[in-house]
């Protein structure tokens, strides 16, 4: 059986010092295998998906063994007492403390049900209950902009004239932009999109930051919004980031930094 296991965790397990109550799995050279070793890399490759069973316990008895007798090969050699394998160590030991102190952190802190679903409303409610499918053309200037607005009431199509767009990731699919809804679009777009008829084009340029736009719109339907526990895994997890993320600016801002 072949283990699965971060570099990580493994560098900590084989630096780690044991403690005199461990109960020991193996000796090699007459040096004790701790349990607590075993029990560690247990526990990585069951949150990996490993099924805890015979196999696994013989897998990670013998994948400490080996890993035993090369730290011994290592440090006869003195190469524990390299500066740069020294750092990589401490690192590695300062990387399983930092997570098990998160891991601490987040069981104290825990997302409720109810932060999920307020932040699930008010995320319907930004997407709103419509979603349009629109094209456009970006210029730099509003004379540029009128041009093409008086070549569209001519009766040349928006599709050819997109090519004359500054925005490389619509100028040639005809300025299509696709199904969004109007969040996702600055301010001016959005609220000259919606206001337009099927079919329609804005009869006026339309300036953001990006320059002057001509917007056609194309199509309009209900916005299909996932159920509230279709999403709440990943509402429950960007939530959890945020709180880990303003514990740790409110440590820094408590630390005498020099």
């Amino acid at each position: 059986m072949k283990l699965r296991y971060s570099s990580t965790v493994l560098a900590v397990l084989a630096a780690a010092s044991l403690p005199a109550m461990a109960a020991t799995i193996a000796t090699v050279n007459g040096v004790a295998i701790s349990s607590n070793r075993a029990d560690a890399l247990i526990a990585e490759q069951k949150a990996q998906g490993a099924p805890d069973s015979e196999q696994l316990r013989n897998a990670v008895k013998e994948e400490l063994v080996r890993r035993e007798i090369l730290q011994q090969a290592a440090q006869k050699k003195g190469l524990d007492k390299s500066a740069e394998v020294q750092a990589q160590m401490d690192m590695a030991r300062q990387a399983v403390l930092i997570r098990a102190y998160l891991q601490s952190f987040v069981q104290a802190n825990p997302v409720s049900d109810a932060d999920i679903r307020k932040e699930y409303d008010s995320i319907k409610a930004r997407l709103g209950e419509k979603e349009y499918k629109a094209r456009h053309i970006l210029v730099d200037t509003e004379d540029q902009a009128k041009a093409i607005i008086a070549k569209l009431q001519a009766g040349e199509k928006f599709e050819d004239l997109a090519k004359e767009s500054k925005d490389p990731g619509s100028k040639e699919r005809g300025g299509d932009l696709g199904w969004a809804n109007p969040g996702m679009f600055v301010k001016p777009f959005s609220d000259a999109m919606i206001s337009l008829e099927k079919g329609k084009f804005t009869p006026q340029p339309v300036k953001s930051d990006f320059g002057y736009h001509i917007i056609k719109l194309d199509d309009v339907r209900a916005l299909k919004t996932p159920s509230f526990e279709e999403v709440k895994p990943q509402i429950q997890q960007r939530l959890q980031q945020q709180k880990v993320e303003k514990h740790l600016l409110d440590l820094r801002s408590q630390a005498k930094v020099q």
